[in-house]
């Protein structure tokens, strides 16, 4: 018998790639972890310490494959823009977890967007206030099948891009990182106790942009696929 005084809220999950659910407990974002993307939004493109912040994880949307997903407009914004990133889905976890060990955490990679209310990102800032309200809307999250490194190999090359009704608005490589997966998660591992089922979002390259109700959003990584979404 449920000791739950109310309905427990679905357990959030990502399709992976051959079959299967990856349960997901955290989802880490990092923030400006290319140079070009740092000095676009006037950030130093340094390796000094990174940043990160948290979305909730069910701001998650899973996205199949060859399927057009709607993607809905979030209230409260008039500029909602698209940030193409590769996600890190970890399968074992912990504390001061070395660099040259961080690898052997990660269970699989996906294509996702960091869909953000940039005009409420920009208020917060301003204000010195968290950014949840520009990072954390419903359904700003989108991703991908996870793709299992067993079978793909680790991600640290190849293209990542995003285009709006074919126009491509975001391209450069994985290699431009300005910290490395491995990095990441070591730095991360210092704040937090790291477990099965984080995910990590890692970053995204220059040229974001505001997409408007209507259009459609494709983002690619090398050997990860595509997912592609309508904004509604």
């Amino acid at each position: 018998m449920s000791d739950y005084v109310i309905a427990p809220p679905p357990q959030p999950a990502v399709p992976v790639l051959g079959g299967g659910l990856f349960p997901v407990r955290r989802v880490y974002c990092i923030g400006r972890n290319y140079a070009a993307h740092a000095r676009e939004m006037g950030g130093d493109p340094t390796r000094e310490t990174p940043f990160f912040f948290l979305k909730p994880a069910d701001a998650l949307q899973p996205c199949a494959a060859g399927v057009v997903v709607d993607h809905p407009y979030p209230p409260a914004t008039d500029s909602y823009h698209h940030e193409i990133e590769m996600v890190v889905a970890l399968q074992a976890g912990g504390r001061d977890i070395p660099v040259e060990r961080a690898l052997a955490c990660v269970y699989g990679y996906a294509v996702g967007l960091d869909m953000t209310r940039r005009d409420r990102q920009n208020d917060m800032k301003a204000k010195g206030w968290p950014w949840e309200i520009g990072k954390s809307a419903d359904a700003s999250a989108p991703i991908g099948p996870i793709h299992p490194a067993a079978k793909v190999g680790h991600r640290a090359k190849g293209f990542i891009r995003v285009a709006v009704d074919g126009a491509v608005k975001q391209e450069a490589d994985l290699s431009q990182m300005i910290w490395s997966v491995p990095e990441q998660i070591a730095i991360l591992s210092r704040h937090y106790e790291l477990k099965a089922g984080d995910l990590i979002y890692s970053g995204t390259p220059e040229g974001v942009g505001a997409v408007k109700r209507g259009q459609t959003m494709a983002g690619a990584i090398e050997g990860l696929g595509e997912i592609t979404l309508r904004v509604v």
